[in-house]
């Protein structure tokens, strides 16, 4: 090899893209478990990308300025793998051959915060792509509001994504919001996992994204990094339009069985293996990598992104102090929000919807800070999130703070995730009815720690007359159940601001506050500095009670007046407040015993699952909850249809502590 490297026109590319495709497959091969198909049929994608488009910093995987890439084919993970590594990326030849093994930094599918440069946790299919709306959302507003922030981001997509629902929202309003920096690589095989995609997927999608408003570049020949490298050129050149790149190619190119689904997701034989490398010129041994290979890709990567970083840092110095202060901060990782300085103007009837209290936290807090947005999945006026003075966000104005989303809840959810992985504290809402619709985007910011936060109205059978369709029921519990989830169900305002200010303190993870559509009032009992707890005490008894109950939301009005009416004959209760059932079993033992004595009994009312509540109740019939779908009318017609009137609770607590 020539050493230095002089002249970048002798450098052997179709042999750097073999070499991916060798390691790649040997990867799959040694860990008995991976996609080999994927491997051989893009590695031409993935090495004009990465080799000619892609400003990144191997040594500064952090860079913020740097393009984004991800793989929405996460099943591909094996091909982005043995891509960055022979691009110079902190991953090592052992960290290749613990491919798919436990604790190495390559797992299954990519994941973000296990290996370094991976910008995206993907495998459920779709995700990738709707996520990415969401990078391309924050880039425009960086860009609009600073200018020095100007990068692109990219997804490697598949058969699989496009099909996914999810795809189709998400592409549509990134052509309706004109995010021209979008550019998607359509690994255009025709294959899936089970056949050819000639059973179920024949749409023109070149057509479909036409309509949606996108630019799309036909690549015949997949097999060509050159063409394919002028195509993510072209695609640079557009000012209004996201770009797809339908890329034609072969799935398991090479192998016995290219180009069916045999290839997709299982090992290859031994012998296939072999023949796959004979016809490629490489030498029949796992894991042999030619230097001079990994060298020229290197350089031809150095030579285009030198001093990135450097070039980025200059121009943040240029800026005004305060713009660079504010960028600076918000390129740091810590988004905890200053809450001190919210003042609540409380109703004078002292009256008022949990939305209208959180409507006002917004308008207080995310006005003044350059790193929060958000939006509504049409629902901006039953949600009340929409923030007075941010402006909306569309294709004519990026600095808007308010993103119109349409009935797209699930692309909304991925999108959040977009966003927060660009350094934004985002938030979204819709019903929480409608949050099933987000689940899978709600399940991936909880495995890669997002700090979205999702406000959810209409939290209960309290809905009424729009009847059980709209009426949570198994919502509470779904979300309860997601690790690193963090589910507020506050009772009044003080609980909402507790909630909030919770929340706003966090350094990680996702949150929810579920809301109650009706008006209630603001109780005296109730305190905002104990909702991080999770659980407290809002009515005690001088002495030791006759039994406890714990509630939540709506249902401790209903409680409150029940406690009351059972004093008259005697019966002493402590109610316990439980805005945030997780937080509280996480309390240390001292504390859940001090409010929850072992000794006394306990009764929950909840108009939810009774499942969410088995860790602290042990006897279902202490249970009052609601395990059946509700029903239409006067909300306080199916609050006593389902046993959560006054008058039922009060009869029914009252036998249970007898």
């Amino acid at each position: 090899m020539k050493n230095p490297i002089t002249d970048i026109n002798d450098i052997n590319e179709e042999k750097i893209v073999d070499q991916i495709r060798c390691l790649g497959i040997d990867m799959i091969d040694n860990a008995q478990s991976g996609h080999p198909g994927i491997v051989l049929g893009a590695a031409p994608i993935m090495y004009a990308l990465f080799a000619h488009h892609l400003n990144f910093d191997p040594s500064d995987t952090k860079y913020f300025n740097r393009d984004r890439f991800i793989m929405s084919a996460g099943h591909g993970s094996a091909l982005l793998y043995a891509t960055m590594f022979m691009a110079g990326y902190p991953i090592t030849m052992d960290d290749l051959k613990k491919f798919r093994q436990l604790g190495s930094i390559t797992p299954g599918h990519p994941e973000y915060g296990v290996t370094p440069g991976v910008d995206c946790t993907t495998g459920p299919l779709g995700q990738g792509v709707a996520t990415a709306v969401g990078c391309a959302i924050a880039e425009a507003k960086l860009h609009a509001k600073y200018n020095i922030v100007d990068h692109y981001t990219y997804v490697l997509a598949g058969d699989g994504d496009l099909m996914e629902g999810i795809t189709y929202e998400a592409c549509s309003l990134a052509g309706e919001l004109n995010l021209n920096k979008l550019i998607v690589l359509y690994d255009s095989n025709n294959t899936c996992l089970d056949g050819p995609v000639d059973k179920t997927f024949t749409e023109n999608i070149g057509m479909r994204f036409i309509s949606q408003g996108w630019n799309v570049i036909l690549v015949e020949d997949g097999d060509s990094y050159e063409i394919i490298s002028k195509a993510i050129e072209e695609a640079k050149t557009s000012k209004d339009k996201p770009t797809l790149i339908q890329v034609k190619t072969t799935i398991g190119k090479y192998s016995v069985n290219e180009g069916t689904n045999k290839v997709h997701g299982s090992p290859l034989e031994k012998s296939d293996i072999t023949q796959i490398k004979e016809k490629l010129g490489m030498r029949d041994i796992p894991f042999q990598v030619s230097q001079q290979s990994c060298d020229e890709f290197k350089y031809i990567i150095e030579k285009r992104c030198k001093k990135l970083s450097e070039k980025f840092n200059k121009k943040l110095d240029n800026l005004s102090d305060e713009e660079r202060n504010e960028l600076e901060y918000f390129i740091n990782d810590n988004k905890k929000i200053d809450f001190k300085n919210f003042v609540y103007d409380a109703p004078s009837d002292g009256i008022e919807t949990l939305r209208d209290t959180s409507k006002k936290v917004l308008n207080g807090i995310v006005s003044n800070n350059p790193f929060m947005i958000g939006g509504a999945a049409d629902t901006f006026s039953t949600n009340k999130t929409y923030v007075d003075n941010g402006g909306d966000f569309t294709k004519d104005n990026y600095l808007g703070k308010n993103i119109y989303y349409g009935v797209r809840e699930h692309a909304m959810g991925a999108i959040t995730n977009g966003l927060s992985l660009s350094g934004f504290r985002p938030y979204c809402s819709t019903f929480l009815a409608f949050s099933d619709y987000l689940k899978p985007s709600l399940r991936m910011a909880s495995l890669m720690n997002l700090q979205n936060i999702y406000i959810f109205t209409h939290d209960s059978i309290s809905v009424g007359e729009d009847g059980p369709t709209h009426q949570p029921m198994e919502q509470l519990l779904s979300l309860r159940c997601l690790p690193n989830f963090d589910v507020f169900r506050p009772a009044d305002a003080n609980e909402v601001i507790g909630t909030y200010k919770t929340i706003f303190a966090k350094d990680k993870g996702p949150s929810v506050i579920t809301l109650s559509r009706n008006k209630l009032p603001i109780l005296e009992c109730t305190k905002a500095n104990e909702v991080e707890k999770g659980g407290y005490v809002v009515i005690d008894t001088l002495e030791k009670p006759n039994g406890i109950i714990i509630t939540s939301g709506e249902e401790l009005h209903l409680v409150l007046e029940v406690v009351k009416n059972l004093k008259v004959k005697g019966i002493n209760l402590r109610v316990v407040s439980m805005p945030n059932l997780g937080r509280f079993l996480k309390q240390d033992d001292d504390y859940i015993e001090s409010i929850l004595p072992v000794e006394v009994r306990k009764i929950v009312v909840e108009a939810s699952s009774s499942m969410s509540w088995n860790r602290l109740i042990f006897n279902s019939k202490y249970l009052i909850t609601l395990d059946t779908f509700g029903d239409s009318g006067k909300y306080q017609d199916v609050y006593k249809k389902f046993g959560f009137d006054i008058s039922s609770l009060e009869e029914k607590i009252e036998n249970l502590l007898k």
